[in-house]
């Protein structure tokens, strides 16, 4: 048996994102017998164990803790030290389980934060072999510059990978211009298709529209976001001032932008337009996105957004911008008429050209039910979290863990 050490900045059961569910989704769907997974990750949560065994991930909690934690706590003193820390403390912890357990692979989820601890294992011990997974959705100038401080080892993150994994083009891209010459491999993460495409009866769908307020004649738009700069709920917002008023917005998720989107709301007079659900349970959310018509995130950078291609099978048409990994899948009628279209693109900071969009869908019943059917197939055909395991495994895991790298 293999045993590869994950470091990741945070894990289940809480404050997860994309990142994390794909850790789970891939290490869930590989046999223990074939590699036992290990993970370095913060603890946020004094009432978290500091070792404990999820599925197939013996996961080893280190960092400051306060008594269960909300989200913004874990941006305010001390927890928000946390990520400083970790790019020190993350690899003298690895050094210690690698004594113990002797790993044959160690495994950085995103090379922000998790990058230097690996690539300071990885100098240590030159014959563990070194995975790097691109997931990152912030702007790349924004990335760096917060990891000036590290640089030398932040450019060792990259080119002392034996593999590098992304989940877009546009960050295979960025790892190669930092240097990176040696086997990438493009594997995005995927959805449950079988959790996202359920169908509900009228009843349960009507329970949720009179929650969410919704009567008839209204059109909700919806989105999935972390309440953060880049994905632009505030241009979701100001686009309302060019839409009728039987336009609403919904919007699960919370983030450190709430204040600032809740205050733009008063000020356009709009409140009675929005809708704050907070953070959804994922086993509800496929619910609340087939009671609304139209999902919506004109991200201003994505590395790549599962968001979209869960609403993309939950059969919702998609608006969005074409930036970073969003323009593997989202492809728009007039921008790519090459390509099947699967979406409705606009231009970042563009409120006037996501109203148009709405209007194009509102509009063109016929064409939108065709688009919908487009991006649902490649969703299926591309996105299943089946088909992606078994490329991690045998294009990445099986290929560090039993062959040589050719540099």
């Amino acid at each position: 048996m293999k045993k590869i050490l994950i470091f990741s900045l945070a894990y289940f059961p809480k404050h997860v994102g994309g990142a994390e569910v794909a850790i789970k989704e891939i290490t869930e769907r590989i046999n223990p017998k074939d590699i036992e997974f290990h993970m370095v990750t913060l603890r946020f949560d004094s009432t978290l164990p500091k070792v404990e065994k999820i599925a197939n991930v013996l996961v080893h909690r280190i960092g400051l803790t306060t008594n269960n934690p909300s989200t913004g706590d874990l941006r305010r003193f001390p927890l928000h030290l946390n990520k400083l820390f970790f790019q020190f403390l993350a690899f003298w912890k690895a050094r210690s389980l690698h004594r113990e357990y002797k790993y044959d692979a160690i495994w950085a989820m995103m090379v922000h934060s998790c990058g230097v601890p690996t690539a300071i294992f990885k100098i240590n011990y030159p014959n563990v072999k070194y995975i790097l997974t691109l997931q990152e959705g912030d702007p790349i100038e924004y990335i760096e510059n917060k990891m000036k401080p590290f640089w030398p080892f932040f450019t060792r993150a990259f080119t002392k990978a034996d593999i590098i994994q992304v989940i877009s083009t546009f960050l295979g891209k960025w790892a190669r211009n930092r240097g990176f010459k040696g086997p990438l491999e493009v594997i995005p993460n995927a959805v449950n298709v079988a959790h996202f495409s359920q169908i509900y009866s009228n009843e349960e769908l009507n329970d949720i529209k009179n929650k969410l307020g919704k009567k008839d004649g209204e059109v909700f738009m919806v989105t999935t976001s972390r309440l953060v700069k880049k994905n632009a709920c505030d241009d979701v917002i100001r686009a309302l001032s060019y839409l009728p008023s039987n336009i609403k917005f919904v919007i699960m998720g919370t983030g450190p932008d709430e204040g600032m989107l809740k205050s733009l709301i008063k000020e356009l007079k709009i409140t009675e337009r929005i809708v704050f659900l907070g953070q959804v349970n994922h086993e509800e959310m496929p619910l609340y996105l087939k009671a609304c018509d139209i999902f919506i995130r004109p991200s201003r950078s994505e590395g790549m957004g599962n968001s979209f291609v869960e609403a993309m099978v939950a059969e919702l048409p998609v608006i969005a911008t074409q930036e970073g990994g969003i323009a593997d899948f989202l492809f728009d009628k007039r921008r790519n008429p090459d390509r099947e279209t699967t979406g409705w693109a606009v231009d970042k900071d563009s409120p006037e050209q996501i109203a148009e969009a709405v209007k194009n869908i509102i509009s063109n019943t016929g064409k939108v039910s065709k688009v919908v059917a487009n991006a649902k197939k490649m969703a299926i055909e591309k996105y299943d979290w089946n088909i992606i395991v078994k490329n991690m495994k045998e294009r990445v895991f099986d290929r560090v863990l039993d062959t040589e790298i050719i540099e």
